[in-house]
């Protein structure tokens, strides 16, 4: 092993795990979109708060955080996430959110909503 080779190593290493870090944050953040997105349109349908939570935690990262707020005209739905780093010292956590509104369908019948988890 060279002293070249021995020096740029580590920081090939370094990059390859940023670089799978940015691409788990970017397929998380798109989980947290999918997830908002299902949860409005359920809410908004008039579904039950256990069958709108379903929905999101089908779709939602692990460890995904959930605010629903459904009322007579519009349906919104929240979901929070957290990336860690894979250097914890090089780089704090990311914090993910995604919103998604709907119109409340008048159909639905669903009673008007307001949870946070």
């Amino acid at each position: 092993m060279t002293v070249e080779t021995a020096v740029a190593f580590p920081a090939l290493v370094l990059l390859l795990a940023i670089a799978l870090w940015g691409v788990s944050a970017a397929a998380a953040q798109v989980a947290c979109v999918d997830a908002a997105r299902a949860g409005a349109r359920a809410a908004a349908r008039g579904e039950s708060l256990a069958e709108v939570r379903a929905a999101v935690r089908r779709a939602a990262p692990p460890g995904a955080g959930v605010s629903i707020n459904r009322d007579r005209r519009f349906t919104r739905v929240r979901v929070r996430a957290t990336v860690d780093s894979p250097i914890r010292r090089l780089f704090p956590a990311l914090r993910l959110r995604a919103q998604s509104v709907a119109a409340t369908e008048p159909e639905g019948g669903g009673q008007p909503i307001s949870t946070r988890n």
